[in-house]
């Protein structure tokens, strides 16, 4: 445990209940986490991972203006929606197309840990945080699973904070899931 892994683990509780409530304050938070969370990962050689910290900075860079765009002026809330049933096939095919496709390369090319966990964790990532800028409901179930995926895959590579972290991260995902429910059953998004 380093102070990379502490202050990007406290960062990331700041910024789950920030997300959980909405607000568009969670994105200057979430780059300042994303960025330590990438150093402890990296060192961890966690590659997919790592490269998704940076995804992560990038996207959370594009949210931050979306949502400053859609919230509202006074509690700068941002209204939430559910996918069709297709958009949600579409997106859980691409999303293990990339999946699998990334686990190969890192199995192939790289002495990444665990690849396919890795990557499985990686590709559901993305289509969460993409889901989560776009305001979908869904970006949660995405979520809760990912956090129960990574809180084996830090145990496994002696990350205890992260692991300890990414439970919080489950239990917190499971009141977002609630919440944004609730909030998207009387919004257009």
């Amino acid at each position: 445990m380093n102070w990379t892994e502490i202050a990007g683990s406290l960062l990331g509780l700041v910024n789950i209940i920030l997300l959980v409530r909405r607000s568009v304050w969670n994105f200057p938070v979430a780059m300042a986490m994303v960025t330590l969370i990438g150093v402890t990962l990296f060192e961890a050689r966690l590659y997919a991972e790592t490269g998704l910290q940076a995804f992560f900075f990038v996207v959370n860079a594009v949210g931050w203006v979306a949502w400053l765009r859609a919230s509202g002026e006074d509690d700068h809330t941002v209204p939430v929606g559910w996918m069709t049933g297709g958009a949600r096939a579409l997106w859980a095919a691409i999303t293990a197309a990339l999946s699998v496709t990334l686990g190969w390369l890192l199995h192939r090319f790289t002495n990444a840990a665990l690849p396919f966990a890795d990557s499985a964790v990686t590709g559901a990532s993305i289509a969460a945080q993409l889901l989560l800028t776009i305001r979908r409901v869904e970006n949660w179930v995405l979520w809760v699973a990912i956090d129960v995926v990574s809180v084996g895959l830090y145990l496994y590579r002696g990350l205890v904070l992260l692991a300890a972290l990414y439970v919080v991260f489950g239990i917190m995902s499971v009141l977002g899931l609630r919440e944004w429910a609730r909030a998207a059953k009387g919004a257009q998004c």
